[in-house]
């Protein structure tokens, strides 16, 4: 296996945890706590900064896909894990956020959409999709570090 695929093996899921943690786990409440930010507007920042954490984390998931067919091919645990990966983006992307935007908006125009689950939901994917890159990441190190 070239240097190149190996390098990216490792350094994709990390870069993408990098990514979550910063993004979703660090800026995300910060940003309500800046001065001057009102609710409004950083539900306005959220959406933009979550759509993009979202287009990157396709096309990271995307590479990692492709690269795992390169040789040698990934193992069945392995594609468990990219399996895995898939869904949890799936149920974010096409369930969760969908979801959250539509509530943003209500409260972006002034009304009260009540409690919801929504935000522990995405947590929850958000905190799975890390288990997830992380388990990977160990399983693709410790397999190249043996071969």
């Amino acid at each position: 296996m070239s240097r190149l695929w190996i390098s990216l093996r490792i350094v994709l899921p990390a870069v993408w945890i990098g990514i979550i943690i910063g993004l979703s786990f660090i800026e995300t409440p910060l940003k309500f706590q800046a001065p001057g930010i009102t609710t409004s507007l950083g539900l306005g920042i959220g959406r933009l900064v979550f759509i993009a954490l979202s287009v990157a984390g396709w096309m990271i998931l995307v590479i990692i896909t492709l690269i795992a067919q390169a040789r040698p091919r990934e193992t069945k645990g392995g594609w468990m894990l990219i399996g895995a990966m898939w869904i949890i983006m799936a149920i974010e992307s096409f369930a969760l956020r969908p979801a959250l935007a539509a509530r943003s908006d209500v409260i972006i125009a002034g009304g009260d959409p009540g409690e919801s689950w929504l935000h522990y939901g995405y947590i929850v994917t958000e905190l799975l999709l890390l288990v997830a890159l992380a388990w990977y990441l160990v399983r693709v190190t410790r397999r190249i570090r043996l071969a």
